[in-house]
């Protein structure tokens, strides 16, 4: 053994010395241009081809390590088939602005991954940094990279394909992790510190489309069209049309209007710009708040119709002649005062129908990408047609009075009933009144939170409750059929003396030959 030591021992003294020899005879560029030689042979006679991608490009921040870093995060916290790590070792991060703890490639390992069939290796390189001179920008201490090996044989088929599905699978962990912020436009179109129009808190709305009190069937329709408009950036492309989707959701107060938008965001990931138009007073405005708004993210105007003056122009148009030019100035210029105008909600807004409609559907639309406009009112017939025409609100969603299936789902949802819990004559008592009886989601709600401990006392209340509104409704629509009829009989009524006036005043042969009859009709009667 001790030969061995010595024998070790001489053969680094060797190869130290010649190591320094070799320094001090042959210069460095020679030394260079052997070692570039060398790697040029190795790369020939290589299956291989590599592809380093540092964390630096120079002096900015490589976007592709990030999104790199952020895949094999997935991949290295994933079980699946085909993703094995060289290594039990794996980093954890948790970034800012995230609720998620993401798992790490470890320093110097390596992890092999799939795609399309074909299996590459990535490496993640740390190394030391040299001392650096001076520099605008300090550097890390340590040089990060990665690097990525595949078959040469398969590198001209997936190189371009795999890069541009681990940017997209790495801003959709991004969007996942991140938390999502709800904002609203500052008053008075002011700016925060950041210079920014808008404010924004963390949105924690707990609203799913599990929880939603709707029609199964149109709640899935409705979570298709997300999805298609999420998925569809080749087909708007290829279409010519901006990447943008727009829904109405009109209905009763108490519906799920706002429920709605809450899980159309936690569905797709998406932030949400509340939009409140009492707070912007121009059209440029409303075109510089729209151009700070990100991708991603749903612009929503809740009851449009209270917020400024934007009434059915052919409504306005058909009040009278007296009023002609009343009406004709609020069809060209909805929003703007008008004096001794009661309904004048805007005060010192300016916003017109023209602007609004530029704003969802014109030029200045375009300026961003995967963008949802939602517009909310109670009464859709109070709205200009140009606002509502397919293009500005591709999709009109009803949000009507509670039915049968959304009882299930509210009865699911508050008291974990399922169907065959209850019993059949409950069952079928609820389904024959919850129609006739017009109560929203809110207010069944509130029936079933007051009782949640218990099932059997919340279903009996609530089928109380449905029979006492049915019966309710069922009285006032006969008291209102019976005020139209009234109405009707009246106008009857009325009518009737101008007609018989109307044919004694009239001229020609026939008021002569009326005229003969009744008068030999009279001396007849005498």
């Amino acid at each position: 053994m001790k030969e061995l030591w010595t024998t070790m021992a001489s053969l680094m003294g060797v190869l130290a010395f010649s190591q320094t020899l070799l320094h001090t005879v042959v210069p460095p560029e020679l030394r260079f241009a052997f070692l570039k030689l060398f790697q040029r042979l190795f790369n020939c006679f290589s299956s291989y081809c590599y592809y380093e991608i540092t964390e630096i490009d120079g002096v900015n921040t490589n976007e592709l390590y990030n999104a790199v870093q952020l895949y094999l995060s997935s991949s290295a916290s994933s079980s699946t088939a085909g993703t094995t790590s060289s290594s039990n070792r794996l980093s954890l991060t948790r970034g800012l602005n995230s609720s998620a703890i993401t798992f790490g490639l470890a320093n110097n390992d390596r992890l092999s991954d799939v795609f399309n069939g074909v299996s590459v290796v990535w490496e993640h390189n740390v190394t030391p940094r040299q001392s650096q001179t001076f520099s605008w920008r300090p550097l890390p201490e340590e040089k990060r990279g990665f690097t990525l090996r595949i078959n040469k044989r398969d590198q001209p088929g997936i190189l371009e394909a795999y890069l541009e599905f681990i940017t997209d699978k790495a801003n959709e962990i991004r969007r996942k992790n991140q938390d999502r912020l709800l904002y609203t436009n500052s008053r008075g179109g002011s700016l925060d510190s950041r210079g920014h129009p808008w404010e924004s808190v963390p949105f924690k709305h707990p609203s799913t489309f599990e929880t939603l009190a709707m029609d199964p069937i149109k709640k899935r329709e409705i979570m298709c069209d997300l999805r298609d408009f999420a998925d569809g950036q080749a087909f708007y492309k290829r279409t010519g049309r901006a990447w943008k989707r727009g829904y109405l959701l009109y209905g009763p107060p108490g519906t799920g209007k706002s429920s709605m938008i809450a899980a159309m965001a936690n569905f797709l990931g998406y932030d949400i710009y509340d939009l409140e138009l009492t707070e912007v007073n121009t059209n440029s405005e409303l075109r510089k708040l729209l151009m700070k708004t990100s991708s991603k993210s749903i612009i929503v105007i809740e009851d449009i119709d209270c917020s400024i003056n934007l009434t059915n122009r052919k409504k306005s148009n058909g009040t009278g002649a007296r009023n002609d030019s009343v009406s004709d100035t609020r069809s060209r210029s909805p929003g703007i005062p008008i004096p001794g105008d009661p309904d004048n909600n805007g005060g010192n807004n300016s916003i017109t129908l023209s602007g609004l409609l530029n704003f969802t559907d014109g030029l200045w639309s375009c300026c961003g990408s995967e963008r949802i406009f939602v517009f909310t009112t109670n009464h859709i017939d109070k709205l200009d047609p140009a606002l509502l025409r397919s293009g500005r609100m591709d999709m009109h969603i009803h949000m009507s009075y509670c039915s049968f299936p959304s009882l299930k789902i509210l009865l699911k949802t508050y008291l974990g009933c399922e169907p065959g819990d209850i019993s059949p004559d409950v069952s079928s008592d609820l389904a024959a009144v919850i129609d006739e009886a017009e109560m929203t989601p809110a207010d069944i709600s509130e029936v079933l939170i007051k009782n949640r401990r218990d099932n059997d006392k919340a279903l009996r209340e609530l089928l109380e409750v449905l029979r006492k509104k049915k019966t309710v409704n069922r009285r006032l629509r006969r008291r209102l059929v019976a005020e139209v009829e009234d109405e009707a009989e009246e106008k009857r009524a009325l009518d009737s003396p101008k007609e018989g006036g109307g044919a004694a005043n009239g001229g020609g042969d026939d008021v002569e030959v009326n005229y003969k009859k009744s008068e030999e009709e009279d001396n007849g009667i005498d």
